[in-house]
């Protein structure tokens, strides 16, 4: 609420006049509107009815006046708390505040929602919603992957708790995009081991992808770094091992036409060890 002038008597007595509005007193509000700072069609919409103001919050939402719907939603949450409508309003509010770009906010007021409401027939609409919020905070591969793992939370929550719902299968979706973030991130780290000669750590970092993320793109190419990395260590049978499930997995591969050559160079070719930790994690990758 806007009021000009200085602190003062005056002053005190139009934030005595606003209160009393809200209590819908017919005779101070006639007073009120002789004060022109006060604006009497905002103090008219916050003590509308809440089915009123859910209504022309979805108007607006459909009208493409995104901020003015937020604070129709928001209204009501002020004004009538304890409402049914209180309660859809702040699952909208949440989407409001993601469609804003707002994602922090969204993610408070799912979160909000999911501990009011866990049993409510939008909670997996909610939990969603913080999903996405999250997923879209997800930065490049060279940067912290915090956001990754916060939507993979995020999302199997929807998967897990909400398994019939209409959210799972985008949540499995965004799950496979965060996860190969996190994946990418390791191979970035580990790239940077490889240029430097720090195999083992190196070969650490690409292990983690091999082991931890086999269903993402980044396993490919994790493989060949490791014949690579093993190559370069003199441990020629990690070496042939990583190079046969690439080769099983990814024939066609150029990861694996490059491994297979490096190998031929010493007059070694791709050859499985069964008890090796490549050969036991190969079975979990997509070709196996």
């Amino acid at each position: 609420m806007k009021f000009a002038g200085s602190v003062g008597v005056g002053n005190a007595a139009r934030i005595v006049c606003v209160a009393l509005v809200t209590t819908a007193s017919a005779a101070l509000l006639s007073a009120c509107q002789t004060d022109p700072d006060i604006d009497i069609t905002k103090l008219a919409a916050e003590t509308d009815p809440p089915d009123v103001l859910y209504n022309q919050g979805l108007a607006n939402l459909n009208a493409g006046k995104v901020t003015e719907a937020s604070r129709k939603f928001e209204a009501i949450d002020r004004q009538h708390p304890f409402s049914e409508y209180a309660r859809k309003a702040l699952v909208m509010n949440a989407f409001v505040n993601y469609r804003q770009g707002r994602n922090q906010e969204a993610i408070n007021a799912g979160k909000r929602y999911l501990s009011l409401y866990p049993q409510s027939e939008d909670a997996a609409y909610a939990q969603y919603i913080v999903g996405l919020a999250y997923a879209k905070q997800i930065p490049s591969v060279t940067q912290d992957q915090r956001a990754a793992s916060q939507t993979i939370e995020a999302m199997q929550a929807v998967v897990d708790k909400y398994p019939e719902s209409e959210y799972v299968e985008d949540a499995h979706t965004k799950i496979r995009f965060a996860r190969d973030q996190l994946a990418g991130k390791e191979m970035q780290v580990g790239r940077y081991y490889l240029e430097r000669k720090e195999f083992l750590a190196a070969i650490t970092r690409f292990r983690v992808v091999v082991e931890q993320y086999p269903m993402t793109n980044q396993v490919e190419e994790a493989l060949a770094r490791l014949v690579e990395a093993y190559y370069a260590m003199g441990l020629a049978s990690e070496a042939q091992t990583a190079a046969a499930v690439l080769g099983h997995n990814y024939p066609d591969s150029q990861w694996y036409a490059d491994s297979f050559k490096l190998l031929q160079s010493q007059g070694l070719e791709p050859r499985e060890n069964s008890g090796s930790w490549i050969s036991r994690a190969g079975k979990k990758l997509i070709g196996a």
